[in-house]
């Protein structure tokens, strides 16, 4: 081919190539006005961008069927009534209040569908009942007398549960088993049923080597009552044993894996709970198909993982798998979708996204300490520290890290648990923490503390309801239990009692000495007083050196500020 002669395969190519590249800034036009994102999970909106990106939304949505908007009523006039009702009978208000509207507090449902429906048709039907789903809550919100806690908000996080729910025989809800009942969701179990009638839920009680034995045997008895399908399980250490390696942990006491006479105390092992798993999956696909038609019947058990975040559905199902197949982490909302493991040929493992469900029994702090929301969103970091001082003792505490507490004052309550400034200022000041300003880095020792408190360093578990109180009263527990003996509630009624005068009185004359507030004759008849037999000898003034940080049992860490007042002149004035 000569030079001359033109060719049009180069043009062909780039013009291909520049088609290619438009096709591609079409697409992404195209997914971009549908708003098309990664997806994360969100519970809270504190940024105007997200404020804004749901109002866009919820206008986009009233647009669609502007029919079926009703406006929320706002009374202006109302005013709130909780200044002038007491904390008690506020509270028992509060439980009323909670009980009376527990049916409201539900998970989505799925709207009902058809193979026939379009795309568009079943995201606008979606969209709509998620909507719908929101403003009851908001309603519930509106109760001055209903606190909500954070939830989850993204409607594609809860599309990945009503897939898994959906496909599942078997719904295995992970909880830990410190506080089982604050990551059940009684509500989730009746969505399955109606699903499929045959559909069962089964509670793995996640962690329950960080229960004495004793514990798991009133959890056993309070789930066989209640008539819940449970199992105790340990992910870490069934890991453990399949690499062939030990537990580090302290706290994870060999003594829980102790062989019982029940079977339904015992921690299950990797090999034990499979097996559970396929009997009870294959059972509920042999109900199934002896009421369905042939063409309709499969073989293969689907088991669901659900739950809340940071529960240890992921490491259960590496477990389980024997390698690692799902992304593990500390930080809740690690899985993204959901993800179908192949066992064997009768069954399959699915793994669902954690999700935060409504709830009326706790706060945002107590949620930041389960481990549900990540420990990075914590803006005041007292507050959650007051959480752990509240459940752990204070005599667990100091062992643990090696520290002293400040103990209450003659007139405040013994029992008391620690203050969280206290519990940041103890630490810090044992292990050197101090901020760019000098002062004790209470940021840091607050998300130390709390990894040790979801890790299980600090030891904690709640009893079942109405055993708490009997528990105290069988026996005397150990100091990971967070009660106290008969004997000890005794000397804290004493211990208790209303303070004397000269109780108070001695209080405020050691805070005016620490502070530099006495009176200065009264300082010089007690030195008088004191070395009255050295009198020939020139008295030496004693360095001061009460500005260093103290870590006593009466000091709380902090440098101490001595403010000096010029005495006033009372006298006459005189003119000479």
């Amino acid at each position: 081919m000569g030079k001359s002669e033109k060719t049009t395969l180069g043009r062909s190519l780039v013009k291909h190539h520049n088609h290619m590249i438009q096709e591609s800034k079409d697409k992404g036009k195209y997914y971009k006005n549908l708003q098309k994102k990664v997806l994360e999970s969100v519970t809270e909106v504190s940024d105007i961008d997200a404020i804004i990106e749901q109002a866009e939304e919820a206008e986009r949505l009233f647009t669609i069927n502007h029919s079926n908007t009703t406006p929320l009523p706002i009374n202006v006039d109302a005013s709130s009534s909780s200044s002038t009702i007491a904390a008690e009978e506020w509270r028992e208000q509060q439980k009323i209040e909670e009980a009376l509207h527990a049916s409201s507090l539900q998970v989505p449902r799925r709207p009902p569908w058809t193979p026939e429906m379009s795309v568009e048709e079943l995201d606008a039907n979606e969209k709509q009942a998620f909507l719908n789903w929101r403003r009851m809550l908001v309603r519930l919100e509106e109760n001055e007398k209903l606190v909500l806690t954070p939830f989850e908000k993204n409607l594609d996080i809860w599309r990945q549960l009503w897939r898994v729910l959906e496909r599942s025989d078997l719904i295995v809800m992970v909880v830990d088993a410190r506080d089982p009942l604050f990551y059940r969701c009684p509500d989730l179990e009746a969505y399955a049923r109606e699903i499929d009638e045959h559909k069962k839920m089964m509670l793995l009680v996640n962690k329950a080597d960080l229960l004495p034995t004793h514990v798991r045997e009133k959890w056993a008895e309070y789930f066989r009552r209640n008539d819940i399908l449970f199992v105790f399980w340990s992910a870490i250490a069934a890991t453990a044993v399949l690499e062939g390696k030990v537990l580090k942990e302290q706290w994870r006491k060999p003594d829980n894996f102790q062989k019982t006479d029940d079977p339904e105390i015992v921690i299950y092992g990797r090999d034990e709970l499979l097996g559970r798993l396929q009997s009870e999956a294959q059972e509920i696909v042999r109900a199934r198909n002896s009421r369905a038609a042939v063409e309709s019947q499969r073989e293969n058990a689907v088991v669901g993982f659900v739950g809340y975040p940071n529960v240890g559905k992921s490491s259960t199902i590496n477990a389980l798998v024997g390698q690692k197949r799902t992304g593990v982490t500390s930080t809740p909302g690690k899985t993204k979708h959901f993800q179908t493991l192949i066992i064997s040929e009768e069954l399959m493992l699915c793994d669902c996204p954690g999700l935060v469900f409504p709830s009326f029994s706790s706060s945002r702090y107590e949620m930041i300490t389960c481990g549900v929301l990540p420990i990075d969103r914590m803006t005041e970091h007292r507050e959650a520290i007051q959480v752990v001082a509240d459940k752990v003792p204070r005599h667990v505490i100091e062992s643990v890290y090696n520290i002293t507490l400040p103990k209450p004052k003659t007139y405040e309550r013994q029992s008391r648990p620690p203050l969280a400034a206290e519990l940041l200022r103890a630490y810090c000041a044992s292990r050197g923490y101090v901020a760019s300003s000098g002062l004790p880095d209470e940021t840091k020792a607050a998300r130390q503390i709390l990894k040790d408190y979801i890790g299980g360093k600090l030891p904690h578990f709640a009893m079942p309801p109405g055993m708490s109180e009997e528990k105290v009263e069988e026996e005397d527990t150990s100091p990971e239990t967070g009660s106290e003996s008969e004997e000890g509630e005794d000397d804290e009624e004493e211990s208790e009692q209303a303070p004397g005068i000269d109780d108070v009185l001695d209080d405020l004359s050691s805070f005016d000495l620490a502070n530099g507030l006495a009176s200065t004759k009264k300082v010089a008849v007690k030195k008088k007083e004191t070395a009255s037999h050295k009198q020939h000898k020139k008295p030496q003034r004693k360095k001061d050196r009460n500005w260093r940080v103290q870590n006593t049992e009466d000091g709380d860490g902090m440098p101490v500020v001595r403010v000096f007042q010029k005495p006033a002149n009372t006298g006459p004035l005189t003119m000479r």
